[in-house]
């Protein structure tokens, strides 16, 4: 009672002050939106080495493409040549090789496990002499500007945790995306585009659910999530003025929006509402930068036949290639791609065929086309799925017509600029290509790797949330560096 009338007869109680602090931080968001880089050297927290909005020591790479292949390739009919497995076609996979592990309810009830070679020949290609299959001639003609690393591996063992794995750090979800997390560390180099943006496309082939909470931003601020460019004319729903709204009314609209948002800021000092009034900006500023952008009709001819006509096909993996070329160029710091069609439990030979048809010319020709523009060097490129194949048949073995399960021990993905070296085929796998006899890569090396190229040292990007200090990597992984230029 004493201290209320003390506070009374200073004419200042502790709501007048928290009040009038809070305008101070209205105007301080405010400032954040006139002066972008105005908190770029903000810290996380008291004590942390790392600096929002900077790297932590020179990068290689600025920017990263990832072209991810839903639903996991198989490794065997891709870049992981096995001539033993032809050799022993049908015959049963030895327990020595299998060393008792866990399969997928798909296979766990199978009597047996008869081996299956690639229904495709490989060949040596490059100075590199990577083996190749003959599905992917495009790739095979740049062997020598990317990575071939055939010793990843993952605990996952079914798509949506793999999937999530890769993308979060973690199988369960509800943790920012790899995208959302360098936009937290990094932000963005075109403040008229967002940092973090996701392209979707589809094959012919048995796709596997992608869902939103693969490019959420998880427990940081939302302006970090990853924003989805849809095929057609809005590339970016609502992002149009509606019909019979001018620019100048739609700029005073937001003008007061943004006024009535800063009354609540005052009122509650929620920080989403600050980060709302980023978002509403940004929109505004991505109605004159998006439509150029996503325009692919002013692309000349050679351009146009390096990716293949399918390219001018909205929605399609090709024609998101080219766009993503285009945003990483405009500053987009993460642009991920997904291909939904991988899932080859039958019928591989045939969807598998497919696929790469969709996607080996144009994977090809963005690594060809950002060499070309003197891109390359700066943006890291990296193509591969969640997972791989299984050496032995799922169901019925046909020469023509096999499936393979899922196979989580050892898979191959390929990388290409950002420091990365070139022309290296990097780890290996048994004569079965079951198990990783060589230079194993994990799913947070990987991660390790991916931050440390662009200039961050993963065990140093951490975020506090509910008392606990949270990274990409968790509590693992190492940098490869024997990749590294």
């Amino acid at each position: 009672m004493e201290k209320e009338i003390i506070e009374h007869g200073l004419g200042y109680n502790r709501r007048r002050f928290l009040s009038k602090l809070s305008l101070g931080l209205g105007s301080a968001a405010l400032g954040s939106l006139l002066i972008p880089d105005l908190f770029a050297g903000g810290r996380s927290e008291p004590g942390d080495d790392f600096i929002a909005g900077l790297p932590m020591f020179a990068p290689k790479a600025k920017r990263v493409i990832y072209l991810f292949q839903n639903g996991a390739p198989s490794q065997l009919e891709s870049f992981d040549y096995k001539p033993k497995l032809r050799e022993m076609w049908g015959q049963e996979l030895p327990a020595s090789v299998r060393m008792g592990q866990k399969l997928t309810g798909m296979t766990s009830g199978q009597a047996s496990f008869p081996l299956v070679g690639s229904y495709f020949d490989f060949a040596q290609y490059g100075e590199s002499r990577a083996w190749v299959s003959s599905l992917f001639p495009y790739t095979s003609k740049i062997v020598d500007d990317i990575c071939i690393i055939k010793s990843m591996h993952t605990e996952a063992i079914n798509h949506d945790p793999a999937l999530t794995f890769f993308q979060t750090g973690s199988q369960q979800g509800n943790r920012p995306s790899m995208g959302s997390w360098l936009s937290y560390g990094l932000g963005s180099e075109n403040k008229n585009l967002p940092a973090f943006t996701v392209l979707l496309s589809r094959g012919s082939g048995n796709g596997q659910g992608v869902y939103s909470k693969l490019w959420s931003n998880g427990f940081l601020d939302s302006v970090h999530q990853g924003v989805q460019f849809s095929k057609g004319e809005d590339p970016v729903l609502y992002l149009n003025d509606p019909a019979g709204l001018s620019r100048d009314d739609r700029r005073k609209m937001l003008d007061k929006v943004s006024e009535l948002n800063h009354m609540s800021y005052e009122e509650f000092g929620d920080p989403e509402i600050s980060t709302k009034i980023q978002q509403y900006e940004m929109a505004y500023r991505m109605q004159t930068t998006v439509p150029e952008v996503t325009d692919l009709s002013k692309e000349p001819d050679d351009i146009i036949k390096l990716y293949g006509p399918d390219c001018l096909v909205p929605g399609t993996f090709a024609a998101n290639c080219l766009l993503a070329r285009k945003l990483s160029e405009n500053g987009v710091r993460f642009v991920q791609l997904y291909h939904q069609g991988w899932d080859q439990h039958g019928q591989l030979p045939s969807q598998m065929t497919a696929q790469a048809k969709d996607t080996d010319q144009a994977s090809a020709a963005l690594v060809t086309d950002l060499k070309q523009r003197g891109l390359l060097d700066e943006t890291l490129v990296i193509w591969g799925g969640e997972f791989g194949r299984t050496n032995y048949s799922q169901g019925k073995l046909e020469k023509d017509n096999y499936g393979r399960d899922h196979h989580p021990r050892c898979f191959s993905i390929w990388m290409a600029g950002g420091g990365v070296k070139p022309g290296l085929v990097y780890g290996d796998t048994d004569d079965f290509g079951y198990n990783i006899v060589k230079n194993p890569v994990h799913v947070h090396d990987f991660q390790a790797t991916v931050l440390n190229q662009l200039g961050i040292d993963h065990e140093k990007l951490i975020y506090k949330h509910l008392g606990r200090r949270y990274r990409l990597t968790d509590v693992s992984g190492k940098v490869v560096r024997d990749i590294l230029a």
